[in-house]
């Protein structure tokens, strides 16, 4: 080792160069010096230590290229337009009325022939073929309304037929919405028009059980003909209410006795005749 120091140090020194310690080849170091020199000790101690040489520093590896966001004009560059070539378009329609700035358009008013049906809701039934729900009075087309304090005879015995259709005509709606053809907009007047509970034509239903007579000339009049020669409903046998208990006598009020106490102008209690006066 010791021979590896001083030949490295007497080549540095001839050369005037610095070497690193990779370049140093052991083998050719140990040979002998020409003209069969060899170094002494002092010659050794006055050579500079290798160990003292700077080692090289380590390669840094090359800085990354900076790519510019920018769009280089003689790469990519706008075409080239005249002022002769451009065209100007109308705007496209709005997809909506909403991104309108103005304020929406009035609803069309429907006439008579696209009246399809307006729903009534929770409707009540007045009497038998007269329906009033949502602000309406519906008359039911092609059927005579029997009114609820009508009567009816059979065999010389009168009986409420009217209130009995009106109860009928109640169980058969049970609360339920009615479609009928009438206008948006409900009045004060009646309206006759057709009207259905679902697939059910209400005035199919009335005539066909007799509870409502056909108008003539309407199209229930076969339905109410037949519904005449059943005897059903109000063409019927008055109901038998012998099963039934009787309702209870109207009881008299109690009479007034005339001797009550009754203040006099002043404020004082006149007595009965029957009694005393009261001590004073």
């Amino acid at each position: 080792m010791a021979a590896l120091v001083v030949a490295g140090g007497h080549t540095i020194k001839s050369h005037e160069s610095v070497i690193t310690i990779d370049q140093i080849d052991p083998i050719a170091d140990a040979l002998p010096i020409a003209g069969g020199d060899t170094p002494s000790a002092s010659d050794a101690a006055q050579e500079p230590m290798t160990s003292a040489i700077p080692a090289p520093a380590a390669p840094q590896p090359p800085n990354p290229a900076v790519r510019s966001r920018a769009i280089d004009p003689e790469t990519v560059a706008p075409p080239e337009l005249s002022d002769q070539e451009l065209q100007r378009v109308e705007p496209r329609a709005p997809l909506s009325d909403l991104a309108l700035a103005g304020p929406p358009k009035p609803p069309k008013t429907k006439m008579p022939g696209d009246w399809n049906g307006t729903k009534l809701f929770q409707p009540v039934a007045t009497a038998a073929g007269l329906i009033e729900g949502k602000g309406y009075a519906v008359a039911v087309s092609g059927v005579d309304v029997v009114k609820a304090d009508e009567t009816c005879s059979d065999e010389g015995k009168n009986w409420a037929c009217g209130a009995r259709a009106r109860t009928a005509f109640r169980a058969f709606l049970r609360g339920r919405a009615v479609a009928c053809a009438v206008p948006p907009e409900g009045g004060r007047d009646t309206i006759s028009a057709e009207c259905h509970i679902g697939n059910q034509d209400i005035g199919q239903w009335l005539v066909e059980n007799g509870w409502a007579r056909a108008a003539q000339g309407g199209p229930y009049v076969e339905a109410g003909n037949k519904a005449r020669t059943a005897r059903k409903g109000i063409f019927g046998p008055a109901p038998d209410l012998d099963g039934l208990p009787a309702l209870p006598a109207a009881s008299e009020p109690a009479p007034v006795a005339p001797d009550s106490i009754l203040p006099a102008v002043g404020g004082a209690v006149t007595p009965p005749t029957d009694q005393p006066a009261p001590a004073q």
